[in-house]
């Protein structure tokens, strides 16, 4: 069947709602807002077989996770083996069933329905060269789920998992893990070849055009003030409490980073550092400045606060990186009183100030940085 040629016309920036008429756009070619500077489209030929076959390799690979290990821990003799499910029934079994359904969720459920979204929207399209029943609705749910996908920071969590522990047992990586791996690099090949605007035409959908929040600013403060708030049990209460031949030792986020710089793991002390502590507070600064620069009505510098907003965007999701550390621990060191790993109460704090910043930064209006120009 011959490759569909989207036909691009009129688009709406994203970040500052400006209205840009694009001209057809040769492959691999793109279009900025020239106002913002947004990227407003981009052209990929293969696009829709790219993602199609990526989709597919994804869904096969997101399922060969669950019948096999994914990692296994031994230390003086004793041997745990975790996989995807038994992880999840570690967590529950220790009262932590919020903190199983956050990873369950974020790194299994709602890449599927991503997954499942894309398949039902463009197998139809490649095959039949027309969109699918209820296509505005399916296309709405996928790109509303899409910033709460962790797959790649479950990775990422998994890595630091493992060095965290290596000096203290043997790991073994299961074809679980290796699984994981190729999914995760499957989908992120897949999100490459997305482009909100093409799909949208290839699915025959109106371009809806941006319309302010009255009430983004008050919405975007209650958030700012909710997560201030977790934030303070997030910082103080143990994350994680280890117990030692029947020893128990709580650590903080902050008392986690200093033990491993003390033990020389210094380029994980920094990630997690990084990722639990500056990140959540630059966010919710960046954020509060955000806020106040459309409440003042400041005029100014209204590229570098878009750049702003689009790097709290961006790297908002990444705290959640010291929370699926904890989640695997758990679910891998359960030895008894010779060492077992369980979740303190700062975790279930910690994550809620992730998501928080998530819901703040996504009820944040950037449009009216742009929009008071214009009075």
């Amino acid at each position: 069947m011959t490759q569909i040629q989207p036909k691009l016309n009129t688009v709406t920036c994203h970040e500052c709602a400006l209205n840009v008429e694009i001209p057809a756009l040769n492959h691999k070619q793109k279009a900025h807002c020239p106002r913002c500077g947004f990227t407003l489209t981009a052209k990929n030929d293969h696009a829709l077989d790219g993602i199609i076959a990526s989709a597919i390799a994804s869904l096969v690979l997101l399922f060969a996770t669950l019948p096999f290990d994914f990692l296994s821990f031994s230390a003086q003799g004793q041997k745990q083996q975790m996989d995807m499910l038994s992880g999840i029934r570690t967590l529950i079994s220790n009262d932590y069933f919020s903190l199983a359904l956050l990873q369950t969720t974020a790194t299994f459920f709602i890449p599927l329905l991503v997954i499942a979204g894309f398949l039902y929207l463009l197998v139809p399209v490649r095959l039949y060269n027309k969109p699918p029943k209820a296509a505005a609705l399916v296309f709405k749910w996928v790109f509303a789920l899409l910033p709460w996908g962790m797959v790649e920071i479950f990775l990422v969590g998994a890595l630091v998992s493992l060095i965290k522990i290596t000096s203290m047992a043997d790991i073994g990586l299961g074809k679980s893990f290796v699984a994981y791996c190729l999914f995760t690099v499957t989908m992120i090949i897949m999100l490459t070849y997305v482009d909100k605007h093409q799909l949208q035409t290839w699915l025959n959908l109106p371009i809806k055009h941006h319309s302010p929040h009255p009430d983004s600013v008050q919405h975007t403060w209650s958030l700012i003030i909710t997560a201030c708030v977790c934030y303070i049990p997030a910082s103080i209460l143990p994350i994680m409490n280890t117990r030692f031949l029947g020893q128990d030792d709580p650590s903080t986020i902050l008392g986690g980073v200093i033990l491993l710089w003390e033990y020389e793991s210094y380029f994980i002390a920094s990630v997690i550092f990084i990722a639990s502590v500056m990140i959540p507070i630059l966010k919710i600064l960046a954020l509060i400045v955000l806020n106040l620069s459309i409440q003042k009505k400041y005029r100014y510098l209204r590229r570098q606060r878009t750049l702003l907003y689009r790097a709290t965007e961006i790297i908002g999701r990444w705290s959640m990186i010291d929370v699926f550390v904890v989640a695997i621990l758990v679910s891998l060191v359960q030895l008894g009183n010779t060492m077992s790993i369980f979740p303190g109460p700062a975790s279930i704090a910690f994550s809620g100030v992730v998501i928080i910043t998530i819901l703040a930064a996504n009820s944040f209006d950037s449009t009216r940085i742009w929009s008071i120009e214009d009075k």
